[in-house]
C-alpha cells in the first residue's frame, strides 16, 4: 500500500498504532515513537519517510493531541488515511483474578471507549491514564496481581500477560481513523479528501455560515466539521472540515480561492486518496 522505507508509529510494539502502520506499509521498518508529535517530529527531520496517527474514533470523536499538531505544530501534509477496527481487551499479570483487580490502565481513548464494561464490571477500579495500550500492560505487570490494561492482544503477546475477558469495547462497530503524514503533496485520484483548518479575524454573526455556503454553491459535500480552541483567546475557535475532492480540482481549487478572503488563517492539511477499505 505503501513505497515508504521507514513508518514511524505512536509506540511500543503492540498498539493499535503498530497495526495500523502494518497494515499501511507490511514490509517497512516501523520505529516506534512515545508520542504523536514525536511521530510528526520523526518524519519532519528524517528520521522516518512517514508517520502514522491516529485522528478519530468512531466513538470518542477526534483524537485532540492529533488535531493540534496539524494546526499549530507541523507544516507535514496528510498524504493517506486507513480505518481500523479497534477491539480491546481486559490484560493482566498470568493468575490474577477479577476480583482482585483495584487498578486499570489505558491509553484515555481506550478508557473512554470501554466505559460501560468498566462501570459494570469494575465500577470502583481506579482508572489511570497510560501514555498507549502497550504501555498500559507495562504497567499493570508491575504489579502484584490487582492491576490490569485495556490493551491488544499482541500486546498481551508481547510482554507475557494473560488474556481475561476478550472484545470489552462498548460497541462492536468501533472503528478508529488514521492518517499518515508525509512531506510531499499527493496528486489527485479521483477519489480524494481534502482537511483544512481556518479561523475568523472577527467574532460575528454568518461568517461561518459563508464559509459553507462556498461549498454548498460547488455541490462539494463537506463530510466532517468541528472547532478547537485557538490556545490564544479563551472563546476563539479553530474550524476544521473535510471535504471530498482534491485541492487541485477545480471546483475545490475555487472553494479555496472564495473561502480565503474570508479567513484570518487558513490551512490545507493535505488532499489524499479516501479510504475504500
Amino acid at each position: 500500500m505503501s513505497g515508504a522505507k521507514r513508518v514511524a508509529y505512536l509506540g511500543p510494539p503492540g498498539t493499535f498504532g503498530e497495526e495500523a502502520a502494518l497494515r499501511y506499509a507490511p514490509e517497512s521498518e516501523l520505529l516506534p515513537f512515545p508520542s504523536h508529535a514525536a511521530v510528526a517530529a520523526a518524519v519532519e527531520s528524517g528520521m522516518a519517510d512517514v508517520g502514522v496517527v491516529a485522528i478519530e474514533n468512531s466513538l470518542n470523536g477526534s483524537v485532540a493531541e492529533t488535531l493540534d499538531i496539524l494546526i499549530h505544530d507541523t507544516t507535514l501534509q496528510i498524504i493517506d488515511e486507513l480505518l481500523l477496527p479497534i477491539v480491546h481487551n481486559l490484560v493482566v499479570k498470568p493468575g490474577t483474578r477479577a476480583d482482585r483487580i483495584r487498578v486499570i490502565y489505558s491509553h484515555p481513548q481506550a478508557l473512554g471507549q470501554c466505559r460501560q464494561f468498566l462501570e459494570r464490571c469494575f465500577p470502583n477500579a481506579q482508572l489511570e491514564a497510560a501514555l498507549s495500550t502497550a504501555h498500559a500492560v507495562e504497567l499493570a505487570l508491575k504489579h502484584d496481581h490487582d492491576a490490569a490494561a485495556i490493551a491488544t492482544v499482541r500486546a498481551a503477546e508481547l510482554a507475557g500477560a494473560e488474556v481475561l475477558a476478550r472484545s470489552i469495547q462498548d460497541a462492536r462497530n468501533n472503528v478508529t481513523r488514521f492518517v499518515v503524514l508525509g512531506t510531499e503533496r499527493r496528486p489527485p485520484t479521483g477519489f480524494d479528501r481534502t482537511s483544512i483548518a481556518f479561523t475568523f479575524a472577527d467574532d460575528r454573526p454568518g461568517l461561518l455560515a459563508s464559509v459553507l455556503n462556498e461549498f454548498a454553491a460547488r455541490s462539494i459535500n463537506c463530510t466532517k466539521l468541528e472547532s478547537r480552541p485557538t490556545k490564544a483567546v479563551f472563546g476563539e475557535y479553530v474550524f476544521l472540515i473535510d471535504f471530498e475532492g482534491h485541492q487541485d480540482d477545480p471546483p475545490c481549487r475555487d472553494v479555496l480561492d472564495a473561502i480565503r478572503p474570508k479567513c484570518a488563517m487558513l490551512k490545507v492539511f493535505g488532499s489524499y486518496p479516501r479510504w475504500r477499505g
